[in-house]
């Protein structure tokens, strides 16, 4: 979804919400620029936050409302942030983080973690919007990740076995058929996301 391709439609929600993720693209930009592998593994740890905050925020709200509805959306959820979770554990394999990266890691879980289960309690369309837009942004990145593979300037080396698995790739899979398939993840969270915001789901 596109939504500021038409002004007609902005809202304070979707303001805040695209204003956060240009924040963020920002924190990415000074710290990573082009250094796609551990970029990947810092975002790939606060993508694994949201999806488990909401499926965690429906499953109690299901119970407290005794209503079974929500199933649908909880397991949409949690499948998303186990995806997340297995992306971080490719590009760990492909990045080696030093210690200086695993400590902003868990910085970065922690306030994200905290930051985005108060968002979600009080303002859920709005975390839904930040979150597809977040996935946008991932897509972009992922893209220009792509690109430098193609041009040489990124090392195509072996996919890690993990993800041959995972992904059900060919042995001889390389780092271009990994990207491409996490790009195709990223897209389908964006859609996911931006379509419950539209719907208020959560």
């Amino acid at each position: 979804m596109k939504i500021f391709e038409n002004k007609t439609q902005y809202t304070l929600s979707d303001r805040f919400a695209y204003s956060m993720t240009v924040f963020f693209r920002f924190i990415a930009d000074t710290f990573f620029a082009k250094r796609y592998g551990h970029r990947a593994v810092v975002l790939e740890t606060i993508a694994g936050v949201p999806g488990m905050v909401a499926g965690m925020w429906m499953h109690f709200k299901s119970l407290r409302s005794m209503k079974a509805g929500y199933g649908k959306h909880i397991r949409e959820m949690l499948a998303e942030a186990e995806n997340e979770r297995m992306h971080l554990m490719f590009f760990i394999e492909i990045a080696k983080p030093n210690i200086f990266e695993r400590s902003l890691v868990l910085f970065s879980q922690f306030l994200f973690g905290a930051f985005y289960f108060f968002m979600y309690v009080f303002f859920t369309k709005t975390a839904h919007r930040m979150i597809g837009f977040f996935e946008d942004e991932a897509v972009k990145s992922y893209t220009e990740y792509l690109k430098m593979i193609e041009d040489g300037e990124i090392e195509n080396v072996k996919a890690p076995q993990i993800a041959i698995e995972y992904y059900d790739l060919k042995s001889n899979a390389r780092l271009i058929d990994l990207v491409k398939c996490v790009k195709a993840d990223e897209e389908h969270h964006s859609e996911v996301n931006h379509k419950y915001a539209d719907e208020e789901i959560g």
